[in-house]
């Protein structure tokens, strides 16, 4: 899965953050309060979203209404797992990462990795 361009990730932080379904005007209202850009613009990025899979999108009246077709963390694993695939030593790769988080990153991780084997579990 390709990283995502500036305006295509804060595009994603707003819907996954609302945690539903957003209109690019929503969006727009939004981003306006950071900086300016046009309407056109975020439309413009959302269709390319939803071309690239990121999002789906609907008619709803007039309006387009755009929801994510998968998880901020469902997107991240992906992200990680690309990383993993991309190199010939994935051992090294998951050994060099352990080594930079935190202790409680750490643990998450091996609480993840015990979720993952009681699913896994006959």
């Amino acid at each position: 899965m390709r990283q995502l361009g500036e305006l295509e990730a804060e595009i994603m932080d707003r819907v996954w953050s609302w945690g539903r379904p957003a209109t690019a005007r929503e969006v727009l209202n939004d981003l306006l309060k950071k900086r300016p850009i046009a309407y056109s613009t975020v439309k413009t990025v959302a269709d390319i979203l939803c071309d690239k899979g990121m999002l789906t999108r609907e008619k709803d009246g007039r309006a387009w209404v755009y929801r994510a077709t998968c998880t901020r963390q469902q997107y991240t694993a992906a992200r990680m797992q690309d990383a993993l695939s991309g190199s010939s030593d994935a051992a090294g790769v998951m050994a060099s990462f352990v080594e930079q988080i935190t202790p409680g990153e750490a643990e998450a991780l091996r609480a993840a990795l015990r979720a993952a084997k009681r699913r896994q579990a006959p």
